[in-house]
């Protein structure tokens, strides 16, 4: 659908940067509800989308709350398409709970009605903030403001040791060994996540 630059969607193209004690990250407004443009809640921490399915179906999600699914940018593991979170996420919506989604990974347009800060950097494995996230931790996503924080004084948020991805196994032997070399040398998601320096 075509729409005149005089009578946009959005004026801002649906798209805005998020900066704050959390880094800087991307967020997709077009689909987004107003009252859902700000969310404020507690962190659940995840190291894969599949964590989040699977507390999903056994029922733990039932509340508001901010998903933090690190270990997922350009360094750790190539940054995987993320689409599988929204179904839970817009259920989880639906049913009246306040949600947001906290990533150093990508989800390609695919969050929807769902506000998704994509793309933190640092990224967790790089030692951002993101790694340093513990669950209970009050999160907000502001879209409007374009602010992305964690409701932790610095003092505190400094000391903290960052998390440490835990080898995923189950990718051994499938070849992703080959891009190793890759993945150690490619650069920041906002500077184009490439191994040819800043393409920016």
């Amino acid at each position: 659908m075509l729409r005149p630059v005089a009578q946009p969607f959005r004026a801002d193209g649906g798209l805005r940067v998020l900066e704050g004690n959390l880094g800087r990250a991307t967020i997709k407004v077009s689909a987004v509800p107003d009252e859902r443009l700000i969310v404020e809640a507690p962190a659940l921490v995840f190291d894969t989308q599949e964590q989040v399915q699977q507390a999903f179906e056994r029922g733990e999600l039932n509340r508001d709350f901010v998903a933090v699914v690190r270990f997922q940018g350009p360094r750790a593991n190539g940054m995987p398409e993320l689409h599988k979170l929204t179904p839970a996420l817009s259920v989880l919506q639906n049913r009246g709970h306040r949600v947001a989604l906290v990533t150093d990974g990508r989800m390609s347009g695919a969050s929807g009605r769902v506000p998704a800060a994509i793309h933190v950097t640092p990224e967790a494995v790089a030692g951002g903030a993101i790694a340093k996230i513990h669950n209970g931790d009050i999160i907000r996503v502001d879209a409007v403001a374009g602010t992305l924080e964690v409701k932790v004084d610095n003092a505190t948020l400094s000391a903290r040791k960052p998390a440490i991805a835990k080898l995923d196994s189950s990718h051994v032997g499938l070849g992703r060994e080959l891009f190793a070399r890759f993945r150690e040398a490619v650069n920041n998601a906002d500077d184009g996540a490439s191994i040819f320096g800043d393409v920016a």
